[in-house]
């Protein structure tokens, strides 16, 4: 699947604040994901943000 930043995608854990929904804001080597109810920033490797996401979430969806 092919990922652009500013995509909103769906993970299989959730975050400790309880959201499984976050906002792409980098993609390339590392992906750079953003929590879309706390706002918090974490940085994965490609090959485990792509075991990590589960789909890619429509924008009528959220």
């Amino acid at each position: 699947m092919e990922y652009q930043v500013g995509d909103i995608v769906k993970t299989k854990k959730q975050h400790p604040c309880g959201s499984k929904l976050w906002e792409l804001t980098r993609v390339g080597v590392d992906f750079k994901l953003k929590c879309l109810r706390c706002g918090h920033v974490i940085t994965l490797e490609r090959p485990k943000a792509l075991k990590a996401i589960t789909k890619k979430v429509e924008p009528e969806e959220k």
